[in-house]
C-alpha cells in the first residue's frame, strides 16, 4: 500500500469522524428567545480573527450624592428597580469616622433609604415620615434596626405572589442570626415574614440578593460566604477567600443548603457583592457583576494613587482599608450555578481622580435597567450604577454608566475577518434578527447550515444580503427573502462571517 494512499485514507477517516461528531451534537432548543454571547454555550468553533470580546460601560454623570446627614460617608449596597415607569433606588445610610489609628461608626446607626426617578438619571427623596432621625421624620428612611446593613429588595414576578408581598427582600448579618425575609405591598413599608432567619449558614456581610427565577420557576438567592470558612448557626470563622453561594426556595422561607458557584476557567479570587439577576431581555441568562477585592499593599504605585493622605489615614487603623482596591467584573450563567466569569475587569477603576482607586469603589448596584439614550434619535440603552468617593468626607456618590442593549460582550472580528459557527439549535419563528455594529467598511453575513454543517440551499453565505450599520435589530435576508419558517423545528447551525464588525445578540422572531 503506497504512502500516498495511506494518507488519503487517513484524511477520509478524519473527515468522516468530524462530520459524525458534528451530527452527534444534541440540538439546543432556543425557541424564539434572544441569545447573547456572554459564554460559549452556543459556540461550536471560531476561525480567523473572530473572538468573543468583553465590552466596557461608558461613564456618564453622577446621578446621586449621599449628602444628607442620615446618609453618611459609607452609603452602600445600592439596589435599583425599574418598576413600570418608576425607577426605585434603595441604599444604606451609614457613616464611618476615620481618624489616626481608628475607624468607627460614631453615633450614626445604619438606616435604609429610598429615592425615586422617572428617567433613571434625576432622583428625588420623598418625605416618607416612617423613621425618626434627630427628632424629625422628614426624611426618606424606610427601615431601621434589623437588616439595615445589607437590605436587598426585589419586585416578585412569581405569578402566585400575594398582593401584600409584591416586594420581598433578604437582609441580616451573622450577629443577627443570618438572613431574614421581609415583604412589602408598596416597596416602601416593610415587615418581617417571620421572626426567625431563613438562612443561617454564611458570612452575609455583603449584599445578599434574591429573586423569582422565571426560567426555573423558583426563588433563588446569592449570598456571601468565605470559601474555606467554618460556619455554624451562630458563628463564622473566616479562614478563606470571600466567595458566593446560591440556594433555592419554593416559598421564600425554606431554602435548600447553599452550594458554591462553579466557574469554568477562572482563578480563585475574592468577590464581595455578586449582583446576579436574570437579564430582562433574555431571562434564561443570569448576569452578575461581582466586585473583585484585591489587597495590593504599599508600593510606589499605591502611593501615587489619588488621595494619598486619606489613604494613609485609613491604613493607619487597618492597612487594607487604605491599600485594598475594588472593581466590577462580569459573569453569566444558564443554570444559576455554573458561571462563565470574565477574568479581565468589566468596570475598571478608570482614570485617576479624587474618590477613585479605593476600597469600595466600583461596587455596582443591583440590577441593570433600560434608559433613554443621551443621543437624540438613538435607541434606548442599558444603565448601571456604581459607587465612588466611599468613606470620604461627608458622603459618597453614585455614577451612571451606559451600555448598548445586549452589549456586555460581542463576537468581534477585525478587518482581517473571522467566522463563528454555532452548535446545532432548534428555533421557532419565521425571521432572524441580529443586534450588530460594523465600521463603514465592515460587513456581516449569515449562513444557515444543517446539523452536519452543510449549507442549506437558499440560505448560504452567497445568498445572504451583506449587512452593515449599527442597530439593535436588523432582519437577515437571503436573495431578498427573510422567511426562515421552513427550517423552524429542525436542527440547524448558524454561521456568522464578520469583517470589522461586532455581533451582540440574535433572535428568531415570530
Amino acid at each position: 500500500m503506497s504512502a500516498c494512499f495511506t494518507r488519503f485514507a487517513l484524511i477520509c477517516l478524519l473527515t468522516c469522524l468530524c462530520v459524525d461528531s458534528l451530527s452527534a451534537a444534541e440540538p439546543l432548543s432556543i425557541g424564539s428567545r434572544r441569545e447573547l454571547f456572554v459564554d460559549d454555550a452556543l459556540v461550536e468553533r471560531m476561525t480567523g480573527a473572530a473572538e468573543i470580546r468583553l465590552q466596557h460601560p461608558t461613564p456618564r454623570e453622577v446621578v446621586f450624592r449621599f449628602d444628607q446627614p442620615w446618609e453618611g460617608s459609607s452609603s452602600g449596597y445600592h439596589t435599583i428597580i425599574q418598576d413600570g415607569d418608576l425607577y426605585r433606588l434603595y441604599y444604606r445610610g451609614s457613616h464611618i469616622e476615620v481618624s489616626q489609628g481608628r475607624i468607627s461608626t460614631g453615633s450614626h446607626k445604619p438606616f435604609y433609604c429610598y429615592a425615586e426617578s422617572k428617567d433613571g438619571i434625576h432622583w428625588t427623596r420623598p418625605e416618607l415620615g416612617i423613621v425618626e432621625f434627630q427628632g424629625s421624620k422628614k426624611n426618606n428612611i424606610i427601615l431601621e434596626g434589623l437588616g439595615t446593613h445589607n437590605f436587598a429588595p426585589f419586585k416578585d414576578e412569581n405569578p402566585g405572589c400575594k398582593p401584600d408581598a409584591q416586594y420581598k427582600a433578604l437582609a441580616g448579618l451573622q450577629n443577627e442570626g443570618g438572613l431574614h425575609a421581609f415583604q412589602s405591598a408598596d416597596g416602601i413599608h416593610w415587615k418581617l415574614m417571620q421572626d426567625k432567619p431563613v438562612i443561617t449558614k454564611g458570612a452575609f456581610d455583603s449584599q445578599n440578593l434574591a429573586f423569582w427565577d422565571t426560567d426555573q420557576k423558583t426563588y433563588r438567592t446569592y449570598f456571601r460566604v468565605f470559601s474555606a470558612g467554618v460556619t455554624t448557626s451562630k458563628t463564622w470563622k473566616p479562614e478563606g477567600d470571600r466567595a458566593i453561594q446560591t440556594a433555592t426556595s419554593a416559598d421564600f422561607l425554606n431554602w435548600t443548603p447553599g452550594i458554591d458557584l462553579i466557574y469554568a476557567d477562572s482563578p480563585s479570587e475574592e468577590l464581595y457583592t455578586n449582583q446576579v439577576k436574570p437579564y430582562f431581555r433574555a431571562p434564561h441568562i443570569r448576569i452578575g457583576f461581582p466586585a473583585r477585592y484585591v489587597e495590593r499593599g504599599w508600593s510606589e504605585s499605591m502611593r501615587a494613587l489619588p488621595d494619598p493622605k486619606r489613604r494613609e489615614l485609613r491604613a493607619s487603623s487597618v492597612e487594607r482599608y487604605g491599600t485594598a482596591l475594588s472593581e466590577g467584573l462580569l459573569m453569566a450563567s444558564r443554570d444559576g450555578v455554573h458561571f462563565k466569569r470574565w477574568n479581565e475587569a468589566f468596570l475598571r477603576p478608570g482614570i485617576e481622580r479624587t474618590g477613585t482607586w479605593q476600597y469600595g469603589h466600583q461596587f455596582i448596584a443591583e440590577n441593570v435597567v433600560e434608559t433613554l439614550s443621551s443621543l437624540p434619535g438613538a435607541p434606548h440603552e442599558l444603565s448601571l450604577y456604581a459607587a465612588e468617593d466611599y468613606w470620604h468626607g461627608k458622603g459618597g456618590a453614585l455614577r451612571r454608566y451606559s451600555l448598548r442593549m445586549d452589549g456586555f460582550t460581542s463576537v468581534h472580528a477585525s478587518m482581517k475577518g473571522g467566522e463563528l459557527i454555532t452548535q446545532p439549535i432548534v428555533f421557532s419563528g419565521n425571521t432572524l434578527s441580529i443586534n450588530f455594529a460594523t465600521s463603514a467598511a465592515g460587513s456581516l453575513w449569515v449562513e444557515l447550515q444543517d446539523a452536519a454543517g452543510q449549507p442549506i440551499k437558499g440560505f448560504t453565505l452567497a445568498d445572504c444580503a451583506e449587512l452593515f450599520g449599527d442597530t439593535l435589530e436588523r432582519k437577515v435576508s437571503w436573495k431578498q427573502n427573510a422567511d426562515v419558517s421552513s427550517l423552524a423545528g429542525k436542527p440547524v447551525r448558524l454561521r456568522f462571517k464578520l469583517k470589522d464588525a461586532d455581533l451582540y445578540s440574535f433572535q428568531f422572531q415570530k
